[in-house]
């Protein structure tokens, strides 16, 4: 009802309003052609006044008779309109203005408008600011003797205007008055039924939909002893009272069966992330002041993806339930009467301790959990190795509020990724300084292909037998312009988490297949330079890999036989039947595989004869001790020979001096490269090595 008087009176306004607005238009539109009319009239009226005092002045001018000009110009002056007279010789100078006295007599009249007056022979009317001015010659027969002007007072016929107008408005606003004192009845009377109408369905409709919200607010805020009402009306309103009260029955039953599920884990049975957040908040509330402390623990299984991805999702359910089980159970053990366990989501746990001294309390859990969640799992007949990742923070130590507990918690964890897995860190401020140095650094590293900062080196590839240069490695380098070359260890691991090794990955493929169809040339007979590009577990994984070499050996022309893909031998064991599947691919074009860093994944030689490879490079690590340490001797020659037992070539990187080479070439490794060769070069520094050791 209030917003539809509202309306009226906005319609009502607005009328108005075109009304005032119209009457103001008319006014400004009559005032305009009233000034026309005046004007006109009153340029009519000096020429005629001018031309008449003309001709009543020639017997006087004539006979230079003073006292009868200033008669004549006397009694013209009495017009109100008049504002002054003047009789002037053919020089302009001022014979009478009217006066007794005639002060200017015989003066040049020096007002603006004289000049033109006198020069003009013809009668004329001439405008000034604030008066009209009329002038005409005084003529006796043909001759002229002289000149009048007379001017009018605009101000005062502007007066004459305002003061008319005035009078006008003060009409029209007694008759706009008389019509808003007709209008304010019916407004009135409207404003009345309004009320009344509203009333109404306050009592019918509104109270009782009031009493209902009141009660819905009441259920919201947990609160279900709602008393259910039965309504004897028959109409909808009733009818909503009554499946109002069903309903908060209804609710009332379903709440604690919803509440019990909102705060548990479905799977593990475990508390879910809201129980815990609101437990958490809760202890901190309690905590804060009394000096005591609290420690929560993040504990990540390691490589869990791989469960999911190999076995299934219910195999995943299966070793999630096992690890739940393994933390409860020590939990129980280690963690305290007060402990409590909750499953985050995915394969991540949290757990909070409390009692004694909680760092102690949480370093020993911590280790318990490592060890026990290091041994195998048993799922579908198969033993699966994963592990456990554990982030540590303490309250009120490292932070004050949960918000605050659980991120230095998650940064913890990934720290403790970081370091290489299945182990526990805790929590320390230079960890925040190094979240950000490597969200800085992947910031960075956006574009930094397009900006030209990143580039691809070469580092040649030798055959033992005769020495020569059979190929290079093709590895990246960042060139940074503030901070300089930085590692390929260090900015390799940020592009492979963030997941722009998927960009960068294809764009230095693309160029060492670029740089090698230049090398075509300088191949002696029909052996070709091959170059080997390193491809990371995450290319491994998204599986476009085969698709991605066809069109770049397409769109370079390179042979498949010159192209050389590394992938390090943990990528390959990480997914099996994945990579086993996707080397199949490769080789089906040509391509050559080489598995990288072998030896450090401890997978053993049997992984070859499931995994399509055709050649491995020992590690730099047992390369570097071969002249110190037998072991590693042992060990290099052992691969040497196991793998040429299997048909596949040996190459050896990290070759730093002459008897490393030398020991090399007797075991008969196939090929080498290392610093005692040569360094990573530019693709033209290496064509210039090319021709300068003729291969």
């Amino acid at each position: 009802m209030a917003m539809m008087l509202g309306v009226v009176l906005l319609v009502l306004v607005v009328l108005m309003e075109r009304q005032q607005r119209m009457r103001d238009e008319t006014e400004t539109i009559g005032r305009e052609g009233v000034r026309s009319l005046i004007d006109t009239y009153l340029r009519d009226h000096a020429r005629s006044l001018a031309v008449q005092l003309a001709e009543n002045l020639a017997n006087p001018m004539y006979y230079r008779d003073l006292d009868a000009i200033g008669t004549v110009l006397r009694d013209n002056a009495r017009d109100e309109l008049v504002k002054w007279i003047r009789v002037y010789d053919l020089e302009g100078r001022l014979v009478h203005d009217g006066s007794v006295e005639i002060a200017g007599f015989g003066q040049p009249m020096t007002d603006p408008l004289a000049a033109e007056a006198v020069a003009n022979t013809g009668v004329s009317v001439q405008a000034a600011p604030g008066l009209l001015a009329g002038s005409a010659p005084v003529m006796v027969g043909s001759e002229r003797i002289g000149g009048v002007r007379v001017a009018l007072d605009l101000d005062f016929a502007d007066g004459y205007v305002q003061r008319n107008f005035a009078e006008l408005r003060e009409r029209m606003d007694a008759l706009a008055g008389r019509h808003l004192r007709w209008l304010a009845l019916p407004m009135a009377l409207l404003g009345l039924v309004c009320f009344l109408v509203a009333w109404y369905v306050q009592r019918t409709l509104v109270r009782p939909i009031r009493s209902l919200a009141d009660a819905a607010r009441r259920i919201e805020a947990g609160d279900y002893s709602v008393e259910r009402v039965d309504s004897r009306r028959t109409d909808e309103v009733g009818d909503l009272i009554r499946a109002f009260g069903r309903m908060s029955e209804s609710v009332a039953r379903h709440d604690r069966e919803v509440r019990r599920m909102a705060y548990t884990d479905a799977l593990t049975g475990l508390t879910n992330r809201l129980a815990f957040r609101e437990s958490l908040d809760h202890r901190l509330m309690l905590l804060r002041g009394s000096g005591r402390q609290l420690a929560l623990l993040f504990a990540d299984i390691d490589d869990f993806k791989r469960v999911n991805d190999t076995l299934g999702h219910e195999a995943g359910d299966e070793a999630l339930l096992q690890f739940a089980n393994r933390i409860r159970e020590a939990v129980d053990k280690y963690g305290g009467d007060d402990a409590l366990l909750a499953r985050f989501g995915g394969d991540e746990f949290v757990i909070l301790i409390q009692e004694g001294d909680v760092r102690a309390a949480a370093t020993r859990l911590a280790e318990v959990l490592v060890a026990e969640l290091r041994r195998p799992l048993d799922i579908q007949d198969r033993q699966v190795f994963l592990g456990t990742s554990i982030g540590i923070t303490l309250f009120p130590e490292d932070a004050s509020s949960a918000s605050a507990l659980m991120k230095n918690g998650d940064i913890a964890m990934y720290q403790a990724k970081v370091a290489g897995k299945n182990g526990f860190r805790f929590y320390s401020r230079a960890m925040d300084h190094a979240v950000e140095r490597r969200v800085h650094m992947e910031q960075e590293l956006r574009g930094a292909w397009e900006r030209g900062e990143l580039s691809v080196v070469y580092q040649p590839v030798c055959r033992t037998s005769d020495g020569r240069v059979v190929g290079a490695e093709a590895l990246l380098r960042w060139q940074h312009p503030m901070l300089g070359m930085i590692a390929p260890s260090v900015f390799i691991d940020v592009a492979e988490q963030s997941g722009l090794i998927e960009g960068i990955g294809p764009r230095v493929l693309r160029a060492a297949c670029t740089e090698a169809m230049r090398w075509a040339s300088m191949g002696e007979g029909n052996e070709r330079l091959f170059v080997s590009v390193n491809v990371s577990p995450r290319q491994l994984r998204k599986g476009d890999l085969p698709d991605i070499v066809a069109e770049c050996l397409r769109e370079t022309g390179l042979p498949a036989s010159c192209l050389h893909l590394e992938l390090t031998e943990t990528a390959v064991i990480s997914d099996e039947l994945q990579a086993a599947a996707m080397l199949a691919r490769l080789h089906s074009t040509g391509v050559k595989v080489w598995l990288d860093d072998f030896g450090t994944g401890f997978s053993g030689l049997s992984h070859l004869r499931r995994v399509p490879v055709d050649g491995v490079k020992i590690d730099r690590s047992f390369v570097a001790d071969l002249q110190r340490d037998p072991d590693d001797l042992a060990l290099t020659t052992a691969i040497i020979a196991m793998a040429h037992s299997l048909g596949i070539t040996v190459v050896a990187e990290g070759v730093e001096k002459e008897a490393q080479y030398n020991l090399l070439a007797e075991r008969g490794c196939d090929l080498v490269q290392g610093y005692w060769l040569s360094h990573p070069v530019s693709a033209t520094e290496f064509a210039h090595l090319l021709a300068r050791r003729g291969r």
